[in-house]
C-alpha cells in the first residue's frame, strides 16, 4: 500500500464533503487487508509494517469520519496550521456572543434544574456551529483554508461550550 494522506489511502476525493457509506467500505477494505492477523505467520518486519499500516488505516478513518477532525486535517494538508493553542483571534461578533454564551452558561450551572434555559442556550448553539460548518463547508470548497481555519477555530469553541452544557448535573 502507498497511500500520501488519508483522503487518497481510501480512494476518496479530498474534500471536506464525503460520502460516509464509501469512506465506511473503503476503511473496511483497507482495514481486512493490512489486519496484523493476516500476517501473523510473516516474517517480524513484514508483521510490523502490517501494525503500522494497520495503525494508519485506524487513525485516517478516526480523522475522516468526524466533520471537525477532517476540516482541520483538510487545511493542514493545505498547509495551514490552526495555531489552536495560540491563536486566538476571532471577529469581535463572535467573540461578544462567546461572552453571552458564557453568562448564559454559567446562569445554567447556577440553576441546573432549569430546563428551559439549557434548552435555549443548546439550540443557540446548535444553530451557531450549523451556520460555521457551513462557513466551513464552504470556505474550504472555495479552497480559503485562512478563512476555514478562523470558522474552524469557532467550531472548536462551541464543541467545547456544547460538552460543557452537556455535562450540567440536574
Amino acid at each position: 500500500m502507498n497511500a500520501t494522506d488519508h483522503f487518497a489511502l481510501f480512494d476518496l476525493p479530498r474534500a471536506f464533503t464525503i460520502d460516509a457509506a464509501q469512506l465506511e467500505a473503503s476503511w473496511k477494505n483497507v482495514a481486512q487487508a493490512v489486519h496484523p492477523d493476516r500476517f501473523a505467520t510473516r516474517s517480524a518486519p513484514e508483521r510490523r509494517v502490517a501494525m503500522q499500516w494497520s495503525a494508519q488505516a485506524n487513525e485516517a478513518y478516526r480523522v475522516l469520519k468526524q466533520p471537525l477532525l477532517r476540516a482541520r486535517y483538510l487545511c493542514e494538508l493545505a498547509g495551514v496550521d490552526l495555531q489552536t493553542e495560540t491563536n486566538t483571534a476571532m471577529s469581535p461578533e463572535f467573540l461578544m456572543q462567546q461572552m453571552s454564551w458564557h453568562e448564559q452558561l454559567d446562569e445554567c450551572l447556577d440553576d441546573p434544574h432549569n430546563i428551559a434555559a439549557r434548552e435555549a442556550l443548546s439550540q443557540e448553539i446548535e444553530l451557531a456551529l450549523a451556520g460555521c460548518q457551513q462557513a466551513v463547508a464552504e470556505a474550504l470548497g472555495s479552497e480559503q483554508y485562512t478563512q476555514a481555519a478562523s470558522r474552524i477555530r469557532e467550531w472548536m469553541f462551541l464543541d467545547k461550550l456544547t460538552t460543557q452544557l452537556q455535562t450540567i448535573e440536574v
